[in-house]
């Protein structure tokens, strides 16, 4: 069998077993495409595949990066063996572990956070127009969920109208690798303008599944959510730039600074491990110390 029916046989097996999302399929294919192109039809050669690995280390500069195009021609490779196709992947001979750079997330701050919140708000009051008051509902309605949640930008722009019920205030997710879990959003700012939201888009929303829309009654994209946040965060002059993942991460933090349990706080990111969640514990450590050497009671004396 030739290498491109391969492939394709490894993302149908992706898709009806492993039952991987449309988002991750698409990034596994991207990868899969890159490498197929490099090692032309040397599948099994080793040295082919560590002269790959060599090249994407000098590709690309995010460990991150690297680390995932690896992983995603290590799956391919595992299905490969399983299958039968091949006796033994030749990965079981490459070593290509790497480090990635500690880096803690970054948050926005609570008078930020207040900032956004009152300016949006604002703009719905000074709508001169429909749509302009239906897309400042709407994108106010996002940025309440975000910070309520810390939902993925992925899990939000994917949210199903069936999946979100405002009379009892709960949330399904269908977050990574197909897991599910529940959300509880019944906080009266927010549930106020999720059903402001549904009343406007009373009549679009009947067309489609999915809860967040645009003009056009289609799907909410994932860059057009990143792209109305970053017009934001410039029209306010904000000293950091406005992103999705800055709300999950601002919300998991604000969470352990009022004395969370880690392992619900994992639970409700739909972390599948606890490490992953922990990074955060670094990030209140760092308040700790700029409370301290900010606020130290002994700053009141003299020597």
């Amino acid at each position: 069998m030739n290498k491109e029916k391969l492939i394709e046989k490894y993302f149908k097996d992706c898709i009806l077993r492993k039952r991987l999302n449309e988002k991750t399929i698409k990034a596994y294919r991207i990868d899969l495409d890159q490498f197929s192109k490099y090692v032309d039809d040397n599948l099994t050669n080793p040295d082919k595949i560590s002269d790959y690995i060599y090249y994407l280390n000098n590709e690309y500069e995010k460990p991150k990066t690297i680390k995932r195009k690896i992983a995603s021609v290590k799956a391919f490779y595992s299905y490969l063996e399983y299958e039968g196709y091949i006796d033994v992947s030749p990965f079981r001979k490459i070593r290509s572990k790497m480090k990635e750079p500690f880096i803690l997330p970054k948050t926005i701050s609570p008078d930020l956070i207040q900032k956004v919140i009152s300016y949006q708000y604002n703009l719905i009051n000074n709508a001169k127009t429909e749509y302009q008051l239906k897309q400042n509902v709407r994108n106010t309605a996002i940025i309440e969920l975000l910070l309520a949640t810390g939902i993925r930008i992925s899990e939000l722009s994917y949210i199903e109208q069936i999946n979100i019920n405002l009379n009892t205030g709960t949330l399904k997710i269908n977050g990574k690798g197909s897991k599910e879990r529940n959300l509880y959003i019944n906080i009266e700012p927010v549930i106020n303008i999720l059903n402001r939201y549904v009343t406007l888009y009373k009549e679009e929303l009947k067309s489609t599944e999915y809860f967040f829309i645009n003009k056009e009654g289609q799907r909410l994209s994932e860059q057009s959510i990143r792209y109305f946040l970053f017009n934001i965060g410039k029209q306010l002059e904000l000293p950091i730039r406005l992103t999705p993942h800055k709300f999950r991460h601002t919300f998991a933090t604000m969470l352990l600074e009022d004395d969370v349990d880690i392992r619900y706080i994992q639970k409700i990111l739909g972390h599948s491990s606890i490490s992953v969640t922990q990074i955060y514990t670094y990030v209140t450590s760092a308040k700790q110390k700029e409370i301290m050497l900010e606020h130290n009671p002994r700053k009141h004396f003299v020597s």
